[in-house]
């Protein structure tokens, strides 16, 4: 039996047991799970372990080793990456044959191809929130300066996000990563994703049948539209009067309400004088809130996901108002034993093919709108069976929640 040379991370299987002497297209193991994938050049398959699920794709060795340490340094610079996890060499194969290496990554969970959002030749009423995560996918990675090379809608898998749609981006083998991205390298990327999405929404017109003047070809332009408008908002450098000082605090909320991360914020002498002052600021990744989150009670969720749950966490603190950063701590951990885990247990038991995390966004979203709605405060057990009831046909109620 042929051994290949496998590198792996602490915390995840050898994958010495799968049957590396065939290529991952041909494999029967049972491992192996069968798994919607988008539109890919190279094999992949899935295979199943105690650890989780994987994704397992086939590649020359040089593009299997770029792929894979190009995934791993982006993991440090930008949140809504594929995890990749582990590189094989079959040695016994030339290494520029397609099934010579493979690279491995964590399976996204409860996430869904760009097909699955298809509505008709289009993306119907998820159109907006599509074309937002798309675009804002793309400023993150540009902000990390990570030149794509080959976005496409294949390329990156969807995930709701509360209300929204995240975009995860899973392929990496043409990526380049630099300290910082020219303009005009900016704008080859964008290029190159306009004419792939085309492409990719073309395909979906002629696989329905339909004319190619019925396709969504302007979908890209879109992307691009929305792109340069979140650019524009990250990378302004205000000037600020002597007396506008509130606008250095204004411009960091700004940029925490839209999810992202601020570093150091830098002040410089306006060429225009006047003690005026123009503010640099060096905005990091998407994950604000999904970070406070995790640094207040210790919960992993996507960045819209977190900020629908601190909602819960600030409304539930209110009631028991803390007078320090140790008290504030202490609020945190009792609200996730005793309102978060509950309730997250709950829905996982009445609604188990759910994201349990999303569905808890769902469920306060919810509780807002009846709340709204009916001008008063409703409780969570009030809310829970209300909503349940109206979006899972069959809940039997049961015990009534805390």
């Amino acid at each position: 039996m042929a051994i290949p040379t496998v590198s792996v991370r602490p915390g995840h299987p050898d994958f010495l047991d799968l049957p590396w002497r065939t290529s991952v297209a041909e494999w029967q193991d049972g491992r192996t799970v069968d798994l919607p994938t988008g539109v890919h050049r190279h094999p992949i398959a899935f295979v199943s372990y105690d650890e989780g699920l994987y994704a397992i794709k086939e590649l020359p060795r040089h593009l299997a080793h770029h792929e894979y340490e190009t995934l791993r340094a982006l993991q440090d610079r930008v949140r809504p990456i594929a995890n990749a996890v582990g590189v094989v060499e079959r040695g016994w194969v030339p290494p520029d044959e397609e099934w010579s290496s493979a690279v491995i990554t964590e399976f996204v969970p409860f996430t869904f191809t760009y097909r699955e959002l298809i509505h008709g030749g289009g993306f119907g009423d998820r159109r907006d929130q599509m074309l937002d995560a798309f675009a804002g996918l793309l400023v993150e990675l540009h902000l990390a300066g990570c030149f794509w090379g080959d976005c496409s809608l294949s390329n990156v898998l969807y995930r709701y996000d509360a209300g929204t749609v995240e975009a995860i981006m899973i392929d990496g083998e043409t990526a380049e990563l630099r300290d910082n991205l020219s303009a005009g390298q900016r704008a080859h990327d964008l290029e190159i994703m306009e004419t792939n999405v085309a492409g990719g929404m073309a395909d979906i017109a002629f696989s329905q049948g339909k004319d190619l003047d019925e396709a969504d070809l302007d979908l890209g332009t879109d992307v691009i539209r929305r792109y340069h408008a979140l650019w524009d908002e990250l990378t302004l450098d205000p000037v600020i009067g002597p007396d506008e000082r509130y606008l250095i605090r204004a411009r960091i909320h700004r940029l925490n309400d839209l999810g992202f991360d601020v570093g150091d914020v830098t002040l410089v002498p306006d060429e225009s004088g006047g003690n005026r002052v123009r503010m640099k600021v060096q905005v990091g990744g998407r994950s604000y809130h999904s970070g406070r989150l995790y640094r207040l009670a210790r919960i992993e969720a996507s960045e819209h996901q977190a900020r629908q749950i601190l909602s819960d966490l600030h409304y539930h603190s209110a009631r028991e108002p803390f007078s320090s950063a140790e008290s504030r701590d202490l609020m945190a951990m009792m609200w996730r034993v005793q309102i978060f885990e509950p309730l997250l247990q709950r829905i996982k038991e009445d609604v188990p093919h759910r994201e349990p995390v999303q569905a808890y966004a769902d469920f306060l979203h919810h509780r807002f709108l009846m709340s709204t709605s009916q001008k008063r405060d409703v409780g969570s057990a009030e809310a829970y069976i209300h909503w349940a009831t109206e979006n899972y046909p069959g809940y039997d109620p049961g015990d009534p929640i805390e």
